[in-house]
């Protein structure tokens, strides 16, 4: 027989039985959209937590005083507070690592802030406005950045120009913070957060020195709570890390028991975050396939039953020449049909399901791929299922199968 013949006997079965057809689809339909939607939520997951990690940059690198010897994942930004803080000495020590661009000694706080009547509480970053401008990783809604000179200008974050007080905060309008007062040249956009200019929540950038005389910790002026750094290749962002630690231990005379800073790259934080997020998508999906297995069991019952149903007719092909193999083609195309409709009915379930989940707020991305996956890899559970009940099938003696009763 041809392939087109075989496949038009297949089609006329499942036709047939109509109900019990489609009772079988339903099962692969379900696991189908399950994994689509599942992933979908991985994706959009993965790209979120990109977008918001962006704001980082991958070639920064902070040094913060303190060390944490219980924590070596995600050390710095959680590590142990430490009453000595980094200074001068420290800095000129990093700006001689080889791959070190940009090195940001940086002052952080809280102060207080009025508007008009109204008052609350901001955190405060003082920072080197010579090259503050080359490592913010945030844009600007208005305004500028520092520039070397300023005094007594600030660049506020997004939330703080538009949100805390009653009215917005605009560009060149005063605000007291910390008793004195200081003229907005600079609002960032909205973003999700970050070190160096990330447009964190209620922060407000400015000159170090100025940071100094409004913040409610005392920071003398050779000292810094942080020191942020640029590097040329965000690749070497670990090797650099090392060798800023190996730098750093003579300069403030301690070792690896005694040490009392921490070196950051966020390079690290981003891949393991990025790692933990697909482990977790990757878990997702896995379970969602096991309703995939459940469909492919309900696919191969069907199979099964559709084999014994048909005994004669398997004996009458037989007896007219047909070969093992087509008989085995025969049923194994019928079964990769189940997995190919279910599949293309589960696709759209599972977009749906995806741009329902994108409406309440979270994030969900259907690629083109995902697509295909999901179909190629239900075809194949199709087709998988059918292979046991197929060979049953051209197994059976033509004589023995033509003299069957039900």
């Amino acid at each position: 027989m041809k392939a087109f013949d075989i496949f038009r006997l297949s089609l006329s079965h499942v036709k047939k039985s109509k109900m019990r057809s489609w009772l079988t689809v339903i099962g692969i339909v379900i696991g189908v959209a399950a994994v689509v939607a599942i992933i979908s939520i991985g994706e959009g997951l993965q790209e979120s937590v990109q977008a918001n990690l962006g704001g980082l940059g991958a070639d920064l690198i902070i040094v913060t005083p303190g060390f944490s010897r219980a924590s070596n994942g995600f050390g710095g930004i959680g590590a142990a507070s430490s009453t000595i803080n980094l200074t001068d000495k420290d800095l000129n020590a990093i700006k001689q690592v080889p791959g070190v661009v940009y090195v940001n000694g940086m002052v952080s706080g809280s102060s207080d802030i009025r508007l008009g009547t109204e008052k609350t509480t901001v955190s405060v970053s003082g920072v080197d406005t010579g090259v503050w401008r080359s490592m913010v990783t945030t844009q600007l809604e208005a305004g500028r950045y520092l520039q070397p000179g300023d005094s007594n200008a600030v660049v506020i974050s997004n939330s703080l120009a538009h949100t805390t007080f009653l009215q917005p905060i605009t560009l060149n309008r005063p605000v007291t913070i910390g008793g004195k007062s200081f003229k907005v040249v600079g609002i960032l956009v909205s973003s999700g957060g970050g070190f160096g200019g990330g447009g964190g929540d209620n922060t407000v950038y400015m000159p170090a020195d100025y940071a100094r005389q409004v913040i409610t910790t005392n920071v003398s002026r050779n000292q810094f709570t942080l020191i942020m750094l640029k590097i040329a290749d965000p690749a070497l962002a670990t090797s650099i890390a090392a060798a800023i630690t190996q730098k750093l231990m003579p300069e403030r005379h301690v070792n690896p028991r005694t040490q009392d800073f921490t070196v950051t790259a966020f390079a690290a934080i981003q891949q393991q975050i990025t790692s933990i997020v697909q482990s977790i998508s990757l878990f997702l999906a896995a379970i969602a396939a096991v309703s995939l297995l459940v469909g492919a069991v309900g696919i191969a019952n069907t199979m099964f039953m559709s084999v014994m149903e048909r005994t004669k007719q398997i004996g009458l092909l037989k007896a007219l020449g047909a070969t093992d193999n087509e008989v085995m083609k025969l049923f194994i195309m019928e079964s990769g049909l189940f997995g190919f409709v279910g599949g293309i009915i589960g696709i759209i379930f599972g977009i749906l399901i995806s741009v329902l989940i994108s409406a309440v707020g979270l994030s969900a991305v259907v690629t083109p791929q995902l697509l295909v996956f999901a179909l190629g890899f239900s075809v194949f559970v199709g087709v998988l299922s059918g292979v046991a009940p197929a060979r049953s099938a051209a197994k059976m003696n033509p004589v023995d199968a033509l003299r069957f009763e039900q």
